[in-house]
């Protein structure tokens, strides 16, 4: 099945399925009145048509910037129905087996009802604001003493989602704070674009104004392959990003980076990552700097140890504790973890976001980066 219905169809059989547990999992035993109950089962109708609307404006029209906007929002109220039904199951449990007397028992379950609502409220309110604050710069040291008194300042972008609410404004600020830190090299590891780059291609053009002292190197993430891969490549390349195809590239003596394709690749039968090919040529014992949208592509090295990787995907999470979900599929979530002796990876927890404007625990970032 092609991918741009599989995925639109698992999603909303997943969101379909969530909404009806809602409603008879937690809105059937909220000791509220039978109004309120109604209106919450209307507003669930509603929320579930948004989400079709929001995934069917992902892959398939581009409606007016308000309504995707308050499309992207019923993703959200999706995500925090999730949590609240995990929750309630346990408040509901809890409520049932209290020892109190039926009096008692009554002012708890409206008590714990009303504090559930609230809580559930703040949560969304907490997600949406800091969803809204500019990234932030993270400033990293990685000392492994590679290249005597010099060190290289390397900015790393990931997961910017270009599309939808992301447009050339967020791009051409994000575009200005890399320009500012001054950077030897710009690594953007993947999720660059969610949408057909002809759709694109404006807010996408501002990449053209990044500026480094030894360029720009992209690798494709998970989502180009939804969008126009081969036509985003391509171009990329026309505004003078180096994209990393499975290849590598010298800086001066000093490192070699390299770039692999995305582990989706081996789904879609596509552009699929070979780290032999990417690798080839290379000097053995020189530094190498590996770009890799997955942190979990540190499973598939075949023996290659790079010095730095630097990856994407995760994130951190966006919205907590969807972190913990995250871990089971991947290794690292956010942050710089040790490799091994005088190697390191960094993951990026993503300047953008997917699906709502929401962030919780997960900050988006500018990484960067002085490797010395």
């Amino acid at each position: 099945m092609n991918l741009k219905i599989l995925f639109p169809l698992i999603a909303t059989l997943f969101f379909a399925m969530l909404h009806y547990l809602t409603y008879t999992r937690v809105v059937n035993h909220l000791h509220i009145k039978p109004q309120t109950r109604t209106m919450l089962k209307y507003f669930l109708i509603i929320n579930m048509a948004g989400i079709i609307g929001y995934l069917s404006s992902r892959y398939f029209f581009s409606p007016p910037i308000t309504l995707y906007y308050l499309f992207s929002l019923t993703i959200g109220v999706g995500f925090v129905l999730f949590m609240g039904t995990i929750l309630y199951e346990f408040l509901h449990l809890l409520q049932r087996l209290v020892p109190f007397s039926p009096e008692k028992r009554m002012f708890f379950k409206r008590s714990s009802d009303l504090g559930f609502l609230a809580l559930g409220s703040s949560y969304l309110g907490a997600a949406l604001l800091e969803g809204s604050q500019e990234p932030v710069v993270n400033f990293i040291d990685v000392n492994q003493s590679r290249f005597g008194s010099k060190s290289y300042r390397i900015v790393q972008i990931s997961d910017m989602h270009i599309g939808g609410l992301i447009d050339r404004s967020f791009v051409a600020k994000s575009v200005a704070a890399i320009n500012h830190l001054n950077p030897d090299i710009i690594a953007i590891t993947g999720d660059l674009s969610d949408a057909h780059v002809d759709v694109i291609k404006e807010a996408i053009n501002e990449l053209s104004h990044l500026k480094s002292r030894y360029g720009t190197y992209y690798v494709v993430g998970n989502h180009e392959y939804f969008h126009s891969l081969e036509a985003t490549i391509a171009h990329l390349k026309t505004l003078g990003i180096h994209v990393l195809e499975n290849s590598s590239v010298p800086i001066e003596d000093d490192f070699y980076i390299v770039g692999v394709n995305d582990l989706f690749g081996y789904r879609a039968n596509t552009h699929a990552p070979n780290i032999t090919k990417a690798t080839k040529g290379i000097p053995e014992g020189i530094p190498t700097l590996l770009l890799a949208h997955q942190p979990k592509y540190i499973e598939y090295l075949e023996g290659f140890t790079p010095s730095l990787m630097l990856s994407g995907h995760t994130h951190g999470g966006q919205i907590w504790p969807f972190k913990y979900l995250v871990s089971l599929a991947q290794p690292y979530i956010k942050g710089l973890y040790p490799l091994g002796y005088n190697r390191h990876i960094y993951v990026n927890s993503g300047i953008g976001f997917w699906g709502p404007p929401m962030r919780l625990g997960a900050q988006a970032e500018i990484t960067c980066i002085t490797w010395s």
